[in-house]
């Protein structure tokens, strides 16, 4: 049998964590109520421990659990998150601000309201992949409703200024998105001392399960309004329709969990492993490090 190849490509997926596999089993055979249930045993365990990973998530951020909503992935939370502003405050402005670089999750869906009308502004960014603070302070408008800027770039792993994006924001009375893919897990994030009001979040690039996802959404100072993508049951008060799929949403709060316990340490371990790969390249001719 042929040997695998080494798995290099973990900003597109990762494997399951057997300690996430462990969590999530439970809930598909024993304990496989729907946690909408709220008048029986099966419901009550599910809804518990949906309540649990909303809080596990909420403190990685520090948000408060009310302010996370599930999705089946970073794609939806970040449609739901430009088009729900969008739909939302159309009435105070048509127009929004991302830049070049930004994921398809974004782009795509600023290319689908500008086809309704809506304005998009797309920033360039430096040599370094950065955004530059002042043509972004230049671009915002009377009419400007909603900034979008990832926290790190899933194909150079630039991590852009969030804590002085949001200030701008702030300062502007506009609404700033971040998609934190990429960075949950892997560097700190804090949506007030960063002043975040939207931000979505994936299992699976922290070794937990694909098909679910979380958007933060600010509930207070401002409280930001979104208007639903999918209508239904009124779920997730009312922002995202659609029984939850509680072995998944247990295994993202597990994947959670670890990924912020062993931040520091997982670091540590892919420094060292980069820097092992890089010195065995360098024996190749013509390799450059970008």
């Amino acid at each position: 049998m042929l040997k695998r190849p080494i798995y290099l490509d973990c900003n597109a997926t990762t494997p399951l964590d057997e300690r996430v596999l462990k969590t999530m089993l439970p809930y598909f055979t024993e304990h496989f109520g729907n946690p909408a249930s709220i008048t029986h045993q099966y419901g009550w365990e599910a809804e518990a421990a949906v309540k649990k990973a909303r809080e596990i998530l909420a403190s990685a951020i520090n948000a408060t659990p009310e302010e996370i909503v599930f999705t089946s992935g970073a794609t939806e939370a970040n449609n739901l998150a430009i088009k729900g502003v969008a739909e939302a405050y159309f009435n105070k402005g048509k127009h929004i601000i991302t830049i070049a670089t930004e994921h398809n999750a974004v782009l795509d869906p600023c290319t689908y309201l500008q086809n309704l009308g809506f304005e998009v502004t797309y920033l360039p960014v430096n040599t370094d992949g950065i955004i530059d603070l002042t043509s972004l302070r230049t671009a915002i408008r009377p009419d400007t409703i909603l900034v979008s800027v990832m926290a790190a770039n899933n194909e150079i792993g630039v991590l852009q200024p969030l804590a002085k994006i949001g200030e701008i924001c702030k300062e502007n009375s506009v609404i700033f998105h971040t998609d934190a893919a990429q960075a949950i897990g892997k560097i700190p994030l804090d949506v007030q001392t960063m002043n975040i009001d939207l931000l979505s979040l994936t299992a699976h690039k922290i070794y937990g399960p694909k098909g679910v996802g979380a958007l933060y959404v600010r509930r207070r100072h401002p409280r930001v309004k979104l208007a639903p993508q999918i209508h239904g049951g009124g779920h997730e008060r009312g922002m995202r329709s659609g029984t939850l799929y509680t072995p998944q949403i247990v295994g993202f709060g597990k994947a959670v969990e670890v990924a912020v316990t062993e931040m520091e340490s997982e670091a540590k371990r892919l420094t060292t492993l980069r820097q092992r790969l890089w010195e065995k390249l360098q024996t190749v001719e013509n390799i450059f490090l970008n």
